[in-house]
């Protein structure tokens, strides 16, 4: 097999080699592709230094399989080019997912979408839908899902490089004056963001993402997780309510879970179900700092949501870099690999 990585040399791009390494896939040849600013560099897989091709001049014919992980622009324009070469491109942007002729895929809940890829694109999920789905495909298989209100916990490297140097910096900023936070807000004063609304050093901004433009006061992160969950469960009418925010923690995407069902499903039982779920880990107390460098999405507090008929509230925490981002990319290559 010979796989390309497009973005390689991003934050998920780096993740991405990190996870190849860590994979099954027997690799022949893998190439590594960045914006022309980035071509020229060398990175390592498995000992060897490869040199990263310029992503918008390289020859593509040749790959099998490329990940992308290189932005929404940059997607739209390269993924047809290099499907069209032969490969099938996994992408790991917002480019193709709600696109009626490609798939949206979550291997551990509907790996059979695979079999309808017309664009030789398949869609990899936002990072926040992503660490839901394998949680959320088991309880809708034995109880039905009527509604979901869901709060996002999101980390700063959601927001790239970027974003885990701003809280870096913000953090460092304070010092020792860090407590003065206690008694007054204005301890802050002076400290301008850059990348989120406020400044996201001990603090916690319930905006991510961009204001959408239909009016209706959400974000986009918010309006992606409604409609691609409902995509990846097979649920067109599935209710969502979502607000997502911002907090201070570098990686590890947490959601609370409220779930209106079809039909019941007593805790007990949805913690058996969970414990057998393909990437859950049941635990007590499920945080950002356990899932960090983790695969699996880590799920606990599960008890009932006594302001809804069959309800059920619950906490997760994942990885948004592995699982979020380029783990689950990994998979669909696997899982395209043992359908060859």
């Amino acid at each position: 097999m010979k796989m390309a990585i497009f973005g390689a040399t991003g934050q998920v791009g780096s993740v991405m080699i990190n996870i190849l390494e860590e994979s099954n896939l027997e690799i022949d040849e893998l190439r590594l592709f960045a914006s022309p600013k980035s071509a020229g560099k060398k990175l390592s897989f498995k000992g060897e230094e490869i040199i990263v091709e310029d992503s918008y001049s390289g020859n593509y014919k040749g790959i099998d399989i490329a990940l992308f992980s290189c932005g929404k622009t940059a997607s739209l324009e390269l993924a047809p080019l290099v499907g069209s070469a032969g490969a099938v491109v996994i992408d790991n942007s917002s480019a193709w997912r709600m696109d009626d002729e490609v798939p949206l895929v979550v291997p551990e809940v509907n790996p059979d979408d695979l079999k309808n890829i017309k664009k030789n694109i398949v869609a990899n999920p936002n990072c926040t839908t992503m660490i839901a789905m394998p949680v959320l495909a088991p309880i809708r298989d034995a109880a039905g899902i009527k509604r979901v209100i869901v709060t996002s916990f999101q980390a700063v490297s959601g927001a790239g490089v970027a974003g885990v140097k701003e809280l870096s910096e913000q953090t460092a900023a304070f010092g020792n004056s860090a407590s003065q936070l206690a008694f007054s807000g204005r301890a802050a004063d002076g400290m301008e963001p850059r990348t989120f609304m406020a400044p996201i050093a001990f603090n916690v901004v319930p905006f991510a993402g961009a204001l959408a433009s239909d009016g209706s006061g959400e974000t986009d992160e918010e309006q992606k997780w409604r409609n691609e969950s409902r995509k990846i469960l097979g649920l067109p009418g599935l209710a969502v309510d979502c607000t997502c925010a911002r907090v201070p923690v570098f990686t590890g995407h947490s959601l609370s879970l409220h779930l209106e069902l079809e039909n019941d499903l007593e805790p007990e039982k949805a913690k058996e179900l969970l414990a057998e779920a393909k990437s859950v880990v049941l635990t007590e107390i499920p945080t950002p700092l356990t899932a960090a460098g983790k695969n699996p999405t880590f799920v606990g507090r599960i008890r009932r949501d006594k302001t809804a008929e069959h309800g059920l509230a619950m906490f997760l925490s994942g990885d948004n870099l592995r699982k979020g981002a380029a783990l689950n990319t990994v998979q669909i290559a696997e899982e395209l690999s043992r359908r060859a």
